[in-house]
Order: structure tokens, then C-alpha cells, then sequence
């Protein structure tokens, strides 16, 4: 079997997703073509799994400040680039066609009748799932991106029938609780971020983000984002502070990691995280990073997810690799089942909206 496997590259957590997911395909008699795009090819790092991975420009998001903005987001794509490559991208060769939020391979899919397998957080988004911040333009942003035939969500919770726990990137590594905090908000100016975490001197602190050279300055040591460097930090540390990516914050409340969070202003996905992980009592949320913030949750960052979840790329890749023969909201019962110690709260309501709670798969 011959699978076309595409990956939105601008967040780094879809591209760890789809680690995991390399890893576990390589123990199937299938043939992965990996596609990546979202990103320059040039600032992708890390990218041995994937071997001679094909690339295309797609489309991403513009953020600066912490906030997302479209008129810049419109402006930096080159949509009539976008437009060709979907015509372009031959897809005969393939039996199977999967995306991670890919719109290169989901639009191209659907310009040739052809079936798509989507896989990720931002297929979880159904009628029980929190939302946050939505607006008519983000709804569209998250229906039009990149459609799908068989959605199958990633999320913390089982909040519908085809929503599955998390796939984990997760090295075999020592998990011990260490006396720094690593700090990963890529979307912050990361000069303001080193001159708030500044301010608690007796603190130490690793600063990651794509963009800044290894450098010590005083209690904060700044570091170029790299996979081995990122998960041995994370392994050790006593805290994380990030925003309300997914992928992150998974990994964090599988090594019971405690979380401060800053959701991305503008983005509905990354406030809808924030409202789940409130709901759930996953992590500390805040919609401001300053100094007042970091000061609250260092005097009182206790709160850890009672939660392991189940190996989802094994059972996913089986499920590929045999043609997607089972239902999704099978796959997705026996993965909520098999969890090992698995204790799924109900959420909690909050903001006022009262979510139901999925009772199947407990």
C-alpha cells in the first residue's frame, strides 16, 4: 500500500504527531511519502524520520505579539501558488491519502474525488467540544482549511464518537521533577518574555523558540528550539509555561508536568484549548503572560493531570495499514478503554457554558 501522509509545518506539533507516527507506520509493509508545508523547507529541523520528504509552500498563519493577524496572514501567503500546487499534486500513485491539517493534499483531494483521512486536534472540534473565542471568519478558517472525508480528532477528552487521546512524541527518557522551568511561547515577542522571567531571579529558566541563538542571559538560559535538546529539558524540568498548542501540553500532562498556559489571541483552536483545560483541571490558564501572572502560579503550581494516555500511533497505524476496515468510533472506544490507570474526569463547566461530558468509553 502506498500512502500519501501530508503535515501542516507551522506548528511543531503536528510535525512531532507525525514522528510518531513515522515510527509506527515503519512497522507495516507500507510505503509513506511524507508531504510537509506551512513553513520556508529551510526552517524545518530534525526531519531524519521522514527521510526524502516532499514539500510545498501551502499557506500558514501570521502571529506577532502573541496575536494573530489576518490582514498579515492574507497578505504573506502566495495564494495563486497555493492554487497551482493543488492542481498539480498528482495523487494516482497513492492508495491512501491522510493529512495532519494539511490544505495542499485536502484541497487537492477534493479537486480529484478523492478520499481523505484526516488526523488531528483540529478534527476534534464538534458540537460537544469547548469553544472558545469563535467568530463567524474562524469558524470558516477551521471548516475550509483543510476538509476532510474521515475525520479523526486528537483530543483530551473524549468529547465525540471519532475523537481519540493524543498521539505522543515522547522519547524513552528519565522523568524527574528538576529546579527549572522550561518556557516555550513562540508567538511572544522573545525579548519580553526574557525580561519578564528576569524579574524572579531566584528562578531558573530554559527559553526555546525557533528563532533564538544559545545564549545565558543571567537567570535565563535561551535556547534554539531543537528535538533532543527540547525533550530532555522537558523531561527534567519542574514546570512548563507555553501557549494552548496541543501537542505540547499532551506531552506535559503525560509526564505530569504542571502547566501555566497563554492561549494565542485571535486563535479559536488555542482558546478552546485553554477553556478544556480549565474544564478539566489540566493546567493553569492565564490570558495574559506578565509578571503578575508568573508570580500567582509560582507560588502555587501543584496542579497536575490524574491522567496516562493509551500508545495511539501503534493502534492507528494498524488501523491505516488494513485499509481503515473499523469504524472510527471503534478505534476510538477500545483507545479510551486501554488506557493504563485511565481516570477520565467529567469537565467542568465554566464561563457559563454548561458542555455535556461523553459517557461512552469508561
Amino acid at each position: 500500500m502506498k500512502i500519501l501522509y501530508a503535515v501542516q509545518g507551522t506548528g511543531q506539533g503536528h510535525i512531532s504527531r507525525a514522528r510518531a507516527m513515522a515510527e509506527a507506520l515503519r512497522e507495516w509493509p507500507v510505503e509513506v511519502t511524507w508531504l510537509f508545508s506551512g513553513r520556508p523547507r529551510e526552517a524545518l529541523f530534525d526531519m531524519e524520520p521522514f527521510g526524502h520528504f516532499a514539500y510545498r509552500q501551502g499557506l500558514s498563519f501570521t502571529t506577532r505579539a502573541g496575536r494573530l493577524r489576518y490582514r498579515a496572514t492574507l497578505r504573506d501567503n502566495r495564494l495563486r501558488q497555493f492554487v497551482r500546487d493543488t492542481r498539480e499534486l498528482d495523487l494516482r500513485p497513492y492508495d491512501l491519502l491522510v493529512c495532519d491539517y494539511e490544505p495542499v493534499l485536502a484541497h487537492a483531494a477534493r479537486r480529484q474525488g478523492r478520499s481523505l483521512v484526516g488526523i488531528g486536534h483540529q478534527y476534534a472540534f464538534g458540537p460537544h467540544t469547548p469553544r472558545a473565542g469563535e467568530s463567524w471568519l474562524q469558524e470558516q478558517i477551521l471548516a475550509r482549511f483543510a476538509p476532510v472525508n474521515v475525520p479523526m480528532g486528537l483530543h483530551w477528552h473524549p468529547y465525540a464518537d471519532n475523537v481519540l487521546p493524543p498521539i505522543l512524541d515522547l522519547p524513552d527518557l528519565p522523568v524527574s521533577r528538576g529546579e527549572h522551568l522550561l518556557v516555550y511561547l513562540p508567538f511572544e515577542d522573545q525579548d519580553a518574555v526574557t525580561a519578564i522571567l528576569r524579574t524572579f531571579p531566584r528562578r531558573r529558566f530554559v527559553q526555546y523558540a525557533p528563532g533564538l541563538r544559545d545564549e545565558e542571559c543571567g537567570n535565563v538560559a535561551r535556547r534554539r528550539a531543537d528535538f533532543k535538546g527540547f525533550k530532555l529539558t522537558l523531561a527534567s524540568c519542574e514546570g512548563v509555561i507555553c501557549n494552548s498548542g496541543f501537542e505540547l501540553i499532551s506531552e506535559c500532562l503525560q509526564w505530569r508536568k504542571p502547566v501555566l498556559t497563554k492561549p494565542l489571541h485571535g486563535q479559536m483552536e488555542q482558546h478552546s484549548n485553554a477553556m478544556a483545560l480549565e474544564q478539566l483541571g489540566y493546567a493553569s490558564v492565564t490570558q495574559v503572560f506578565d509578571a503578575p501572572a508568573l508570580a500567582d502560579w509560582l507560588a502555587d503550581r501543584h496542579r497536575t493531570a490524574d491522567i496516562q494516555f493509551p500508545a495511539v500511533a501503534p493502534a492507528l497505524a494498524r488501523w491505516l495499514a488494513n485499509g481503515c476496515a473499523e469504524s472510527p468510533a471503534a478505534l476510538a472506544r477500545t483507545l479510551w478503554r486501554s488506557a493504563p490507570s485511565q481516570r477520565i474526569p467529567a469537565p467542568r463547566p465554566t464561563s457559563g457554558r454548561d458542555l455535556p461530558a461523553v459517557a461512552w468509553g469508561r
